[in-house]
């Protein structure tokens, strides 16, 4: 008897968890754009509030709906669908990146418990990490993402009461990755309660699948790849049930997002494996142009412009190089700007994983909040510009960028 076989996540995308005879025969899920639901019954509208609130069935897998601050329609069968993508039991959906990031922490993290980053880090969770969290009681430590996991192994061992890992690989902006097994099996071997979350926004789920990887939670800004058209801000985490059963514990009281959010990322996730291949075909010759320019010294891109260890990691742990890419000219900050300023194409916008190229400078944009000193040991040089390649054609893209270097030379 042959065994029937499992639809891949891009079916799932499309067809997966929705019933179209349960909502009229609609093919696409409506937007369910109500805040609260009717029960038949007042003892139906408790077991609702039971499974809601996790004192009976898993909250994932309600029987009925009760109110959009706990689940939604369009949430729920988008975070089903999306989980598929990671091989994830359940997701959670946010408000932004950095709301699930902060709700993650907020659930695993208590005041005298410490938590360690790598980085560099995007700025928003550079701050949350040296400022926010060490106001509340929790105890911060950074490490290098691109250092040898002994050094990690090191400050684990010294570190009492560490609840939380968190890694962003590639590490934004400069594309460097980290050792996710390696951190893994240190953190698991000198705290095996502690939780591990990659932030994998730059080049998952379709590059790199960091729960395949040991990961414990799997981070994303929605507002990236996972939407691709910059008309929505949104946050991901993915993982266990039991993890994120108690993620949206804490989600209940503090942020989720809407319905016309999750709608319409139901709408890009249909597209999510074609767009981020086809950006990524651009992006690869875009950094081939980029690399043979006289006017740049460096292009920082997964694959390229790394050897040893960091090429190690990005054949051991990737499946592509994704659409995000950073590059320095010759000069400095008023070089770049000067760059950046000449884009005719590109669009100055910070974001990335859009349909539309976008160019900033992450010392004095994204990354603005980070310390001077910090962005110098980081490499976030003033001559860095970060530019995230979308759907145009790459022969434009690429023509938009001679003319703009011109003025570099």
């Amino acid at each position: 008897m042959s065994v029937p076989r499992k639809p891949s996540p891009e079916t799932l995308a499309i067809h997966g968890h929705y019933d179209v005879f349960r909502s009229e025969g609609a093919v696409k899920p409506p937007l369910f754009a109500a805040s609260t639901f009717a029960a038949r019954s007042s003892a139906e509208l408790a077991h609702f509030f039971d499974q809601a609130y996790g004192l009976t069935a898993p909250a994932s897998n309600p029987d009925g709906l009760v109110y959009s601050r706990l689940v939604n329609p369009d949430l729920e069968i988008y975070e089903r669908r999306v989980a598929e993508f990671e091989q994830a039991d359940d997701a959670a959906l946010f408000s932004s990146g950095m709301a699930a990031i902060f709700t993650a922490a907020f659930t695993f993290c208590k005041p005298g418990d410490r938590l360690l980053f790598s980085e560099p880090v995007y700025g928003g969770t550079d701050y949350l990490y040296r400022h926010m969290l060490p106001a509340w009681g929790v105890e911060t430590h950074s490490f290098p993402v691109d250092g040898p996991v002994e050094q990690l192994d090191a400050l684990l061992a010294e570190t009492e009461r560490v609840s939380f890992v968190h890694v962003e690989s590639p590490a934004n902006p400069t594309l460097l990755l980290a050792d996710i097994p390696g951190i893994v099996e240190v953190t698991r071997a000198r705290h095996p309660d502690a939780v591990v979350a990659v932030d994998n926004t730059v080049l998952g789920p379709i590059f790199q699948r960091v729960l395949a990887l040991g990961a414990d939670l799997a981070l994303y800004s929605a507002t990236k790849m996972l939407s691709g058209h910059s008309d929505l801000v949104a946050g991901l985490v993915m993982g266990d049930k039991a993890r994120i059963s108690a993620i949206k514990g804490s989600r209940t009281i503090l942020n989720m997002n809407d319905p016309h959010a999750a709608w319409l990322l139901l709408r890009s996730l249909e597209t999510l494996k074609v767009r981020a291949e086809a950006s990524e075909a651009k992006a690869k010759k875009v950094a081939t142009y980029l690399a043979n320019h006289p006017a740049v010294t460096a292009v920082l891109y997964p694959g390229l412009q790394h050897e040893g260890e960091q090429q190690r990691r990005f054949h051991a742990q990737t499946t592509g190089q994704g659409s995000l890419l950073s590059f320095r000219v010759h000069g400095g900050r008023e070089e770049a700007y000067t760059v950046l300023d000449r884009l005719k194409v590109a669009v100055l916008a910070v974001s990335l994983g859009s349909t539309e190229t976008l160019a900033e400078h992450p010392r004095t944009h994204t990354h603005s909040d980070v310390p001077p000193q910090d962005q110098d040991r980081f490499g976030i040089s003033e001559n860095l510009i970060r530019l995230s390649v979308g759907l145009e054609d790459a022969d434009d893209i690429i023509a938009d960028l001679a003319q703009a270097l011109e003025a570099a030379l």
